[in-house]
């Protein structure tokens, strides 16, 4: 007799359409070897109906893909009712990154902190983990008051890479870039796009997309650092409060 076979849902972690795991990577934190065989990543905000209709923040998840559009990882916000609906945007969050089997491979915390130009002592930073606990890199919001300014570090919080955005980051039917420098500020290696979805969804929902570019040769520890970037980026200047815009000139 035939055993019934048990499927999963699409957009589950080991559904269809997921990457398959490159063999062959020594020295690559458990979960990252994905990172290894790509220069760019697509990540897909989930609409939530809730939130939409009514303006009741709901945890932000995420789809993040490779260039052929195969899931890579799903994202999934780690906060309370509370600290979502009272701190919006500015709120500290645990995001975690599952791989196809579902097991959690990368760890993203935000603190509670400050962006405006006005509390340099205080701006925002990320710490990122892989596996969980084993940190791998930060991103930390450098003090300017014209453009948002961010620094990719290392685990011993060397500077590796720089994050330099647009004075105005609203966007109008337009992509939204942010530029990923050389540690030195020379030369552009990478970018980070805030995507244009459409007037409907721009208007009435805060799910973003985003693609990300970068070498291929990037060390896969930075590469999660600048995924996480993103996420950062995303709050920081993409969330809506209340179905509000949240959009101001520079940092200020």
């Amino acid at each position: 007799m035939t055993q019934p076979q048990m499927t999963q849902p699409q957009g589950a972690p080991g559904g269809p359409g997921w990457m398959s795991v490159p063999q062959g990577a020594p020295n690559c934190p458990p979960g990252l070897e994905y990172l290894m065989q790509i220069d760019q990543m697509l990540v897909h905000q989930q609409v939530e109906l809730l939130e939409a209709f009514t303006g009741f923040e709901t945890s932000n998840k995420y789809e993040i893909k490779n260039s052929m559009g195969q899931k890579i990882y799903f994202a999934a916000e780690d906060t309370d009712c509370c600290t979502r609906n009272i701190c919006g945007p500015g709120r500290p969050f645990d995001m975690q990154i599952l791989d196809n089997s579902g097991k959690e491979v990368i760890h993203v915390y935000r603190p509670l902190r400050c962006s405006t130009c006005w509390f340099p002592c205080c701006l925002q930073k990320v710490e990122v983990c892989s596996p969980p606990g084993t940190v791998i890199g930060y991103v930390k919001q450098s003090w300017s008051i014209c453009v948002p300014k961010f620094t990719v570090c290392n685990a011993q919080e060397e500077e590796v890479l720089k994050i330099e955005g647009p004075c105005f980051t609203c966007s109008i039917c337009g992509d939204v870039e942010f530029q990923v420098l050389s540690a030195d500020g020379g030369t552009q290696v990478g970018k980070i796009s805030k995507q244009w979805t459409g007037l409907v969804k721009e208007l009435f929902t805060d799910a973003d997309n985003f693609g990300i570019t970068f070498p291929m040769d990037l060390d896969v520890n930075i590469k999660a650092v600048l995924l996480s970037a993103t996420f950062l980026i995303d709050f920081m200047f993409f969330e809506k409060k209340g179905n509000k815009e949240n959009d101001s000139p520079g940092m200020l």
